[in-house]
């Protein structure tokens, strides 16, 4: 969740977040294909999935008077995504009769403590290793102890046995929003969310990226830089640039009336690693530009309202963006989408209060690989 401005969650951290600012140009690290773990591999989010995995919001003391609004936006999400797939709602129990409610028959709330609603990072991220489905725990922290997490930190470890799916725990700490793959060996990540001593002090971005190879089955690891210490997630990579496809990204572009500041800065950096970069197949990248709205036209409210497009959610058949309610930009970015995934139907869902928070439809589902769940 890389948002254009510090976002709610910012504040309401319990921790003081590490120095802010961009880091230094950032390049491919060292050994690109030596030390990737045989056997293993990480899928794309356009490839099949079993299922969407949600997560219901359960905190006052997070989301306060929003914390209603933000239930309806997550709600009206499940239920777009519930038309193409099957989704699962984790949430309390004493919760769960309300999310059933909310959610409808269609999607299937399962009693499981949860804190808040950010799946992407909570539930682990899925392999295949050997061919079989494997969950990696990345030992949720809350972005580095920044907020309340005793529940979610357990959701990898509880999801997976109520699941039947093999666990392995990861030998560093990251959230799912930190990765974005071709599912051919190529990972993109922001050096600022996971070279950080809030997440693993003392560890060198060239030991990390040997363990993200040997965990994720990675070939090639492509460093961008990020911004440090400005949102709670220190710019996740999944609000910047995303595939489409094997050689092809959307970059997260400001509106061209947003003064510049470190978030247009960190899309600049990203344009120049990714212009000189090849994958993991020696293929070199093609960017589009995915244009953010007009602030002044939005219907979300106030400064820390995450308005990029690049927070989209591909699932069966489908891909799920935000509308933001500038139609011009709303449509254009629709265009775009639609252009690079010409067989899935684009569905647009209004999610203001979970933008208001930090996030997006990305942010807040986590797909399970494999056959769908009929």
């Amino acid at each position: 969740m890389s948002p254009l401005h510090p976002t709610r969650r910012t504040a309401l951290r319990t921790l003081t977040g590490i120095g802010a600012g961009i880091l230094g140009a950032s390049a491919c690290g060292p050994g690109d294909q030596d030390t990737a773990a045989k056997g293993l591999r990480m899928g794309a989010e356009w490839e099949s999935h079993a299922r969407t995995f949600m997560s219901w919001p359960a905190l006052q003391s997070v989301w306060g008077e929003d914390l209603p609004y933000v239930r309806e936006d997550i709600a009206r999400v499940a239920r777009a995504i519930a038309e193409y797939e099957y989704v699962v709602m984790m949430a309390r129990p004493d919760q769960q009769r309300a999310a059933q409610k909310a959610c409808g028959r269609d999607v299937e709330v399962i009693p499981l403590e949860v804190d808040d609603l950010w799946a992407r990072d909570t539930v682990p991220v899925f392999v295949e290793d050997d061919g079989k489905v494997t969950g990696v725990d990345l030992n949720f922290s809350g972005w580095g102890n920044k907020q309340t997490h005793a529940n979610d930190a357990q959701v990898g470890r509880t999801l997976l046995a109520k699941y039947g799916i093999p666990r392995r725990k990861a030998p560093l700490v990251a959230e799912g929003g930190s990765f974005e793959t071709d599912g051919e060996g190529t990972l993109l990540i922001t050096e600022s969310s996971i070279v950080n001593e809030n997440r693993n002090p003392g560890k060198s971005r060239d030991r990390i990226e040997a363990e993200i190879k040997q965990t994720l089955g990675i070939k090639k690891v492509i460093w961008l830089a990020g911004v440090r210490g400005e949102d709670i997630t220190d710019a996740h990579v999944d609000s910047l640039v995303r595939f489409t496809a094997p050689g092809v990204v959307l970059l997260d572009t400001a509106h061209p009336d947003t003064p510049p500041d470190s978030w247009s800065r960190s899309s600049d950096q990203a344009r120049a690693v990714l212009s000189k970069a090849t994958d993991a197949k020696g293929r070199p990248f093609e960017i589009i530009d995915l244009p953010q709205p007009d602030l002044y036209e939005i219907t979300g409210e106030g400064d820390d309202f995450v308005s990029t497009y690049a927070n989209f959610y591909v699932a069966n058949d489908s891909v799920f963006m935000p509308k933001f309610g500038d139609r011009k930009a709303d449509k254009r970015a629709r265009s775009i989408l639609q252009e690079h995934f010409p067989k899935r139907d684009i569905v647009q869902v209004q999610i203001d209060t979970i933008a208001s928070g930090g996030g997006g439809i990305h942010c807040s589902t986590h797909d399970e690989p494999g056959k769908p769940v009929d």
